[in-house]
């Protein structure tokens, strides 16, 4: 017989596997972290059985001086993700998952009416309305490309370009999956070290705002040294090391200095995971593991601002 192929053959199993699968959109670069970070949680999530849905876990985040936390179950975890990740799709026309009429913006009560609303006690059927809407941001995102990546998304007390706002709900996708990973005794690496490094960067953008929050509540250290915008100012030398690792300087006066090599006045070491539950809260800035150079004060402020980023 002949061994040449059906010529109609190939054609055919082409035709199937485009039919199948459309041709991808390429992802940008600012949402790759929240695609990883969501293929990843999802993978845990359809690994665990019905009866761990139910595992309890401890939410925990640093208010003021101290720490906070707040118990929920592992589909609780899910629907607070699914409540938060909701300002972005508001933000670009999609459907928000508190539904129509005001939402509040501010993400606790945006969970807190998520929780209130949902068929108690939530199960693994929160699941897929998660994964649908952050698949959902992904391809919005994807198709709509740099013409969004600077649309502003509210959080109430603060907003965030969204390409910043997807970097958030990375970060705080892996945190929670680690939670939920912790509950139920599966393993969770941290993220690669390109998409480590953009949270951290991130962090590092948002705290010359956050020690300046944390003065105006007499929380902080006086301003001593006020610049006129965009000039560099006293400076804390933020040094990560290991995995998503780099140099960043930390205006310490005002969120408009330039936070600068020639103005430093103290360095705080830390490896990056430890830094990034350190953002969460997870960690008390009395327990980081940081080798401190330089102006106490200083490195106190930064390091309490690092976990004043943290919230439910």
């Amino acid at each position: 017989g002949s061994l040449d192929l059906d010529p109609t053959l190939r054609s055919r199993v082409m035709d199937g596997c485009l039919g199948r699968r459309p041709a991808r959109i390429p992802v940008p670069e600012w949402a790759a972290p929240y695609d990883a970070e969501t293929a990843r949680l999802d993978a845990l999530l359809r690994d665990i059985g019905d009866s761990e849905w139910h595992a309890p876990v401890r939410l925990r985040w640093f208010e003021e001086e101290r720490e906070v936390s707040r118990r929920t179950t592992v589909a609780g975890v899910i629907g607070h993700l699914t409540a938060v990740d909701g300002l972005l799709s508001a933000a670009l026309g999609l459907d928000d998952p508190l539904g129509c009429g005001e939402a509040p913006q501010d993400p606790t009560e945006r969970t807190e009416r998520y929780w209130s609303s949902a068929h108690r006690p939530p199960t693994r059927a929160v699941r897929e309305p998660w994964r649908a809407q952050s698949h959902e941001l992904i391809r919005t995102a994807s198709f709509a490309g740099r013409n969004v990546a600077e649309a502003s998304v509210s959080y109430g007390a603060f907003a965030l370009p969204l390409q910043d706002a997807l970097l958030d709900r990375a970060f705080e996708c892996w945190v929670h999956g680690g939670d939920i990973a912790d509950a139920v005794d599966y393993p969770y690496e941290a993220p690669s070290a390109a998409h480590l490094h953009r949270m951290i960067d991130l962090a590092a953008r948002l705290l010359p705002a956050a020690v300046a929050g944390r003065r105006r509540s007499g929380l902080a250290g006086p301003a001593k040294d006020l610049v006129t915008a965009g000039a560099p100012g006293r400076s804390v030398h933020l040094e990560i090391e290991g995995h998503g690792g780099g140099d960043w300087y930390i205006a310490l006066d005002s969120p408009a200095a330039v936070g600068s090599p020639e103005r430093v006045v103290a360095q705080v070491a830390l490896d990056g995971v430890e830094f990034c539950r350190l953002a969460a809260g997870h960690i008390s800035p009395v327990e980081a593991a940081a080798g401190q150079e330089g102006d106490r004060e200083a490195i106190r402020d930064v390091l309490f601002a690092t976990a004043s980023l943290s919230r439910l």
